[in-house]
């Protein structure tokens, strides 16, 4: 099976899958966080380094350690849609979207027809994938996922309508953008008590409409409770986290 079919396969079983992230543009980086035991590796554009360039050749060397990429782009940049799946990314993050409309414009990036209007390149995808042109046409829907972001007020309003959108795979919660939409500004909380009701929100309600949800869970102990109230994809820390992280241990063991 192949890193696209193996990795849809893991999200219908319902998980828990986990990701590191990554904003470096270096994209060694991902290839090296791409070999530990991650189930996937999240490569992020709207708040990174991460550019077109940086993005397309992470998207190749974490599949070189065999595992698959998700790539989230800028804010309303739907149309990189469709060149990161191009490029072989298992599926693709929106932020903001806070609408059924935004919801609609970001699929349409995202899928072939009848379901969207993507157009036809996928180059490096169809190697990934290992099938024939006519076959990868026929699948890619299936195979790649269209993940819209909730993380401010609107989109918790128009979550139902969001999730009803043909073409969107899953939802993905943002706490620490949560937290500052729900307080009006006034705080960063991201393991607030406001945050974690409205996650359950948003889990009861695309349980509804048998969609899955992703989030980004920051700490380990945090990616495991979520995996416990059934998100299926968590994403544990990022690079920068991780590369401070050592350096405060190893300085630590010298008296630092």
């Amino acid at each position: 099976m192949s890193i696209h079919g193996d990795f849809a396969s893991r999200l219908a079983s319902g998980g828990p899958l986990f990701s590191a992230w990554v904003g470096s543009r270096e994209p060694a980086v991902a290839a090296v966080l791409a070999r530990e035991a991650f189930d996937v590796v999240t490569l992020d554009m709207q708040h990174g380094a991460v550019d077109i360039d940086a993005a397309i050749r992470g998207i190749q060397l974490v599949a070189g350690a065999g595992k698959p990429a998700v790539v989230r782009i800028p804010v309303g940049d739907f149309q990189a849609t469709s060149r990161m799946l191009d490029a072989g990314a298992a599926a693709v993050i929106a932020p903001m979207v806070n609408s059924a409309a935004d919801a609609r414009a970001f699929a349409a990036f995202a899928k072939f027809p009848p379901l969207g209007e993507r157009s036809w390149g996928p180059h490096a995808a169809l190697a990934l994938s290992g099938l024939a042109p006519k076959d990868y046409l026929a699948r890619a829907n299936g195979l790649t996922g269209a993940v819209a972001m909730i993380e401010t007020r609107a989109a918790l309003d128009a979550l139902d309508d969001i999730l009803a959108v043909e073409g969107i795979d899953a939802v993905f919660i943002g706490p620490s953008d949560l937290s500052i939409a729900l307080s009006g500004g006034r705080e960063l909380e991201p393991e607030s008590a406001a945050v974690d009701e409205a996650i359950d929100h948003v889990l009861a309600r695309a349980k509804a409409a048998g969609k899955a949800v992703w989030a980004y869970a920051g700490p380990p102990e945090r990616a495991a409770a979520f995996a416990r109230k059934g998100i299926v994809v968590s994403a544990i820390g990022s690079d920068t986290v991780f590369l401070r992280q050592g350096a405060q241990a190893a300085l630590a063991a010298v008296g630092r």
